[in-house]
């Protein structure tokens, strides 16, 4: 028995799908030439040695320390920043987005600002601000509050510092896009319904801003983990994180395969990071599509 032609609608839906694919070639194309290129170049330098397949690049994950211990405070200052970053920027956001559109524009205006000027300035301004006879220990000297400076900088402490400042708005902005979408009558009502502030807070408006909350986590996470001018300008060699030792085997070493196993187990760590982060909340929620 011969088979029926498809019907106008069948063949007017597989012309919108050749449609909408041939729509959908430049972006593909500069995605697969700007991005799966690289990755596929990046895991094939990983695994390639002079005889061949190795996986000599990963077994030094096993047997040198120095990755290791590069990978924990790696992670150890993304933590740190990131519970920062929302302990500083959930208020920003709640007062933003509750505030009157003229003083809502100001607050936003102010976390934006920063984005006026490159990472290496304000890497560059917090150190001149923390070191020895910077600003904050002139300050601190001058007041009698301290004898000696402060070791605020060439640690740590600064890299930390720094990177809470240049990261803030990343927390900011998601958390303000989630918050201005929460209907201001679900408050009400819990107040009307004898619900004290700190009570219609905690069990109304958290929970409804969290998935803001998660997105800025996630992405001041993953940023953090990415750093490279600021823990190479305020770390003073006492801070040394994941992009570090990618540069180092490079720029020292030549080693362009250990270099990309770095990079690839990192990679790997974000999407775990994302994976976890979406089985908490849905992509969709932190998006703000649904």
């Amino acid at each position: 028995m011969a088979a029926c032609p498809p019907g106008p609608a069948v063949l007017h839906e597989r012309r919108e799908q050749r449609l909408t694919l041939l729509l959908l070639a430049p972006a593909l194309a500069v995605v697969v030439c700007l991005l799966v290129l690289p990755l596929l170049w990046l895991a094939w330098q990983s695994i390639r040695g002079d005889g061949g397949f190795t996986l000599v690049n990963y077994q030094r994950f096993l047997t040198d320390d120095i990755y290791l211990i590069s990978f924990l405070q790696t992670f150890r200052i993304a933590v740190t920043v990131t519970v920062a970053t929302l302990l500083l920027g959930y208020p920003v956001a709640y007062a933003a987005a509750l505030a009157p559109r003229q003083w809502s524009l100001l607050i936003l205006a102010a976390v934006v600002l920063p984005f006026w000027t490159s990472v290496l300035v304000r890497a560059y301004a917090w150190l001149i601000l923390l070191q020895r006879r910077g600003l904050v220990n002139s300050a601190l000297t001058d007041l009698g509050l301290i004898d000696s400076p402060l070791l605020l900088v060439n640690n740590e402490f600064g890299t930390v510092l720094a990177t809470i400042h240049i990261l803030l708005p990343f927390m900011v902005l998601p958390l303000y896009a989630t918050m201005q979408k929460i209907p201001r009558e679900l408050t009400m009502a819990g107040a009307s319904l004898g619900g004290s502030p700190f009570f219609v807070f905690t069990r109304v408006f958290l929970p409804l801003s969290l998935p803001g909350a998660i997105a800025g986590m996630v992405l001041v996470f993953v940023l953090t983990l990415g750093f490279y001018i600021t823990p190479e300008l305020l770390g003073g060699g006492r801070t040394f994180m994941v992009s570090m030792l990618v540069s180092r085997n490079i720029e020292l070493y030549h080693e362009w395969g250990a270099a990309s196993s770095i990079s690839m187990v990192l990679l790997a760590s974000v999407f775990l990071i994302f994976r976890l982060s979406t089985r908490l909340v849905p992509f969709e929620r932190i998006m703000g599509t649904r």
